[in-house]
């Protein structure tokens, strides 16, 4: 009977993530994660094809632990207005929660060698954007939220202002302040109260406009 391998794949990306976090994106080499994880370098050869498979999966795996997260958060609320209130504050929430993914999603899919991914890892980053970016049109919709303006006000409450607090602060080092979640969730429920009335109810799982992001 075969020894179950004493690492196994999300062993190595831990490893990665911390590299990362310290790091950045050029702190992750096959080497590097093999010494931080205590493994031999043929660990990371046997699941990895090289460094750029590497980076694709260290990438792939926080942004969709993310966007999990965040999609249960949206299904959590059957009222329009609270889900996305929920939304910008689970944005916060989750980086003090995970400060060292958060660290790594400061950077972007090119800093990981997007251009170098196999086609495999480019589906599955388009998946996952179109994922969370229909959940979002969906919620603008039933909110009433269908000309340009509206959805930019829906997109900056629940995406652009959150992340924008919480890489202020984690950049050079920093924290976030105790009072993060509270501030993106009002300055969310001001952009949700320029809206129009007429909706109030999610549909979860509707879908709608699938937009192409990174």
């Amino acid at each position: 009977m075969a020894r179950p391998p004493r690492f196994d794949t999300d062993q190595l990306l831990d490893a990665a993530v911390r590299l990362a976090a310290s790091f950045g994106p050029a702190g992750v080499t096959m080497a590097a994660v093999a010494k931080e994880a205590g493994a031999p370098s043929g660990s990371l050869y046997h699941r990895f094809a090289g460094r750029s498979a590497l980076l694709a999966e260290v990438w792939l795996r926080t942004v969709e632990r993310f966007q999990d997260s965040y999609a249960r958060v949206l299904a959590a609320h059957d009222d329009a207005r609270e889900a996305g209130r929920a939304a910008a504050r689970h944005v916060v929430a989750w980086s003090r929660a995970h400060p060292e993914e958060t660290r790594l999603l400061l950077y972007g899919p090119g800093d990981f060698g997007r251009e170098g991914w196999s086609q495999e890892h480019r589906s599955r980053a388009e998946r996952g954007n179109r994922r969370i970016f229909g959940e979002l049109d969906s919620l603008a919709a039933t909110l009433g939220a269908r000309d340009t303006e509206a959805v930019e006000r829906l997109t900056l409450a629940l995406v652009d202002l959150p992340l924008s607090v919480v890489r202020r602060h984690l950049r050079e080092g920093g924290t976030l302040p105790a009072h993060a979640e509270a501030v993106v969730e009002d300055c969310a429920t001001a952009l949700l109260d320029t809206l129009p009335r007429s909706g109030g109810h999610v549909r979860p799982g509707s879908g709608g406009r699938a937009r192409n992001r990174d």
